[in-house]
């Protein structure tokens, strides 16, 4: 099967996690089937500078992060890091994340959030 970008969903949400600005989501899965239900999320996300996504924990999933595009700063569970293009977060079951758009370049990920379990 081949889906193409045009026949990706896309949603913004306000506020994502009580974060700022506008996320922009692209979906690549009609839903959590097409990750043999072993997952619910596989998008990119834009964040416009100044946007973010808040903190929040992960209690039944995992979630990972490739970053494409820009530099963020990313919560590691309370700790405050720098990611760049290239860079990969893991945030496991039971631990915390989010991630934020500081600079003026847009930043671009892949998400995949997985079932933990």
């Amino acid at each position: 099967m081949i889906r193409k970008k045009e026949e990706c969903k896309v949603e913004y949400r306000e506020k994502m996690r009580d974060g700022n600005g506008t996320v922009e989501l692209t979906s690549f899965i009609a839903g959590p089937e097409e990750l043999n239900d072993k997952g619910r999320l596989f998008s990119k996300i834009t964040l416009k500078s100044g946007c973010s996504i808040g903190f929040h924990i992960h209690e039944n999933d995992s979630e990972l992060f490739y970053i494409l595009k820009g530099t963020a700063e990313y919560n590691d569970n309370g700790e405050i890091k720098t990611v760049s293009a290239g860079d990969i977060t893991i945030c496991p079951a039971g631990t915390g994340h989010g991630i934020a758009n500081n600079g003026e370049e847009t930043v671009e990920l892949v998400a995949v959030i997985v079932y933990a379990g």
